[in-house]
């Protein structure tokens, strides 16, 4: 039983997929506001991930999962941003830890493996958004994130009632 990060190439994927989509109706089940509401299936999550996969193929998106016997546990997404005057930034999308999971530092490692490759790739400022509230929060403030405000009734949550978000960022470093 060894935790295994990763990042995905388009072939590991592929391989992951089903794993993929079972961490997101998951995340979804327990409450997480990623986009989708309670009525989340295997064919909606596919689609989503059929899109994922063709940002993945275009090299604006970059992905990693953690993984224990075969299974996937975890994942977190790293959006870049391809606009010529924001070549410096990317943004953190989709940490995902299975509810069976939690508690066992794999959002961190996750981040670890996400922020390490912004590094190496001069994104050098990441931001996110989350649910105000959430136990995400302190998870990205123990990360050195600084949140920088939010907004009432952003987006809904499983459960149809709109939600307020928290905005965050941290700064790796500064662009040449």
């Amino acid at each position: 039983m060894t935790l295994q990060i990763r990042q995905l190439d388009a072939t590991d994927f592929e391989a992951c997929r089903q794993g993929l989509i079972a961490l997101l109706i998951d995340a979804v089940a327990n409450g997480a506001s990623v986009g989708f509401m309670a009525d989340i299936d295997a064919q909606r999550a596919s689609a989503y991930f059929d899109e994922v996969n063709r940002l993945l193929a275009s090299g604006a998106l970059a992905i990693w999962v953690a993984e224990e016997d075969g299974n996937v546990l975890g994942s977190v997404q790293l959006s870049l941003c391809l606009k010529p005057n924001g070549l410096n930034r990317g943004e953190v999308q989709k940490l995902l830890v299975l509810s069976s999971a939690r508690r066992r530092g794999i959002a961190r490692l996750l981040m670890q493996q996400l922020e390490a490759h912004a590094e190496r790739l001069q994104r050098g400022l990441l931001y996110l958004d989350t649910e105000a509230g959430s136990d995400a929060e302190n998870l990205y403030r123990t990360l050195g994130y600084t949140c920088i405000g939010g907004l009432p009734d952003y987006a809904c949550g499983p459960d149809g009632q709109y939600r307020a978000n928290a905005i965050y960022y941290k700064t790796l470093s500064r662009p040449n």
